[in-house]
C-alpha cells in the first residue's frame, strides 16, 4: 500500500501535474492539501479518469483538503473539521466569506479524515491536515496556529484511543528540528521553527505517533518545501514541513519512504511542495525521486547539498 501526502498549492492550477504524478507514482491513497476549491468544484471526473475517487473538504478560495483513493476502494466514516461543524464559504461572490486576513482557523477547511479499506487489506484510518502557517511569531495568526494545534492534539488522542490503524499526513507547517531546515541560523526566530511550534509538534509524537519517513530515512537536506523566490529550490534552501505520522502498528509496516523531488520541477508550474511517500508492507512502483543527481548541481549553485 502506497500512501502519499502533497500540498498542491491549488488543485485547479496543478491538476495536470497531479494527473501526471498519479500515473508516475501510482499511490493507493493520496492526501492533498491547499486545494483552494469548494466541494462543488472538486475535480471528481478528472480523478475518475485517472482511476481514483476523491473526497474533498473545501471552503473556496483558500485552504482545502482532500483524500484520493484508487477506484473501488471503500471510504467510510468521513469527518471534516474535527467534527466541529461547518466551515466558512470563501468562494468567489460568497456572502460573509471575508478575506484571507479574517483569520479563524476553526472555521477553515484544514482537516479531513476517513476510514479507507483497499481490496483485501485491513482498514486504515487516515487524515489529511493543513496546519495554519502562523505568518509572524507573536501575531494573531501565530497564536491561532498554536490554538489549532491544541485542538489537533485532542482530536488525535481520541482517534488513537480507538486502537484502529491510523495515519495522519499533510502540511504541518513545522520543521521539527534544525536538521529539517537548510540553515537554522537563517530561519532562527521565525515561524515553523519556533520553540512553541516545535513543542506542539512533539506533543503529537508523544501521543504515540511515529514519523514514518524519519524512521526510514536519515539523509540530511531532503526537504519537502522550497520558496518559489530567489532560486531556493535550485539551491536546496528548503524545509521538511510535510509529514506522515503513524501509529506504531502502521509505522512498523513501512517498507520504503521517499520525497519525490522530481515533482517539484518542470512544467506546468509545480507546487512549492514535493510529494512525500511511504510504502507499507512492500515497495510500490519504482520511481527516481531525483536526489541522486541533484547534489553536484546544487553544490555548484552554492546551495545546501543533500546527502
Amino acid at each position: 500500500m502506497r500512501i502519499a501526502t502533497w500540498n498542491v498549492n491549488s488543485l485547479k492550477a496543478r491538476l495536470e501535474k497531479v494527473e501526471w504524478w498519479l500515473e508516475r507514482a501510482a499511490p493507493d491513497i493520496l492526501l492533498l492539501q491547499e486545494t483552494k476549491l469548494s466541494d462543488a468544484d472538486a475535480p471528481i471526473m478528472a480523478f475518475a479518469m485517472a482511476g481514483y475517487d476523491i473526497v474533498h473538504h473545501g471552503e473556496g478560495r483558500w485552504n482545502g483538503v482532500a483524500i484520493a483513493v484508487r477506484s473501488g476502494t471503500s471510504v467510510t466514516a468521513a469527518q471534516a473539521n474535527f467534527g466541529d461543524g461547518p466551515v466558512r464559504d470563501t468562494s468567489a461572490g460568497a456572502r460573509g466569506g471575508g478575506s484571507e486576513d479574517d483569520f479563524d482557523p476553526f472555521r477553515e477547511a484544514r482537516l479531513l479524515a476517513a476510514t479507507v479499506t483497499l481490496p483485501g487489506a485491513v482498514p486504515i484510518r487516515v487524515a489529511s491536515v493543513y496546519a495554519p502557517n502562523g505568518r509572524v511569531v507573536g501575531s494573531p495568526f501565530y497564536h491561532g496556529k498554536l490554538a489549532w494545534y491544541d485542538r489537533l492534539e485532542r482530536w488525535l488522542a481520541a482517534e488513537i484511543s480507538t486502537g484502529q490503524p491510523f495515519l495522519v499526513g499533510g502540511d504541518f507547517n513545522i520543521a521539527p528540528s534544525d536538521e529539517d531546515v537548510w540553515d537554522p541560523r537563517a530561519v532562527h526566530g521565525g515561524t515553523h521553527v519556533s520553540a512553541p511550534e516545535r513543542a506542539a509538534f512533539a506533543r503529537l509524537l508523544d501521543l504515540g505517533l511515529i514519523d514514518a519517513y524519519g524512521s526510514r530515512r536519515t539523509e540530511r537536506g531532503r526537504f519537502t518545501w522550497w520558496d518559489y523566490r530567489a532560486g531556493n529550490f535550485h539551491k536546496n534552501f528548503g524545509m521538511r514541513i510535510d509529514h506522515l505520522l503513524a501509529t506504531p502498528d502502521v509505522a512498523a509496516r513501512t517498507a520504503w519512504a521517499e520525497i519525490d523531488r522530481e515533482a517539484r520541477k518542470g512544467k506546468p508550474i509545480p507546487s512549492d511542495h514535493a510529494p512525500l511517500i511511504v510504502d507499507l508492507d512492500a515497495p510500490g512502483r519504482e520511481i527516481d525521486a531525483g536526489w541522486g543527481g541533484a547534489g553536484e548541481r546544487i553544490a555548484a549553485r552554492r546551495g545546501y547539498r543533500p546527502d
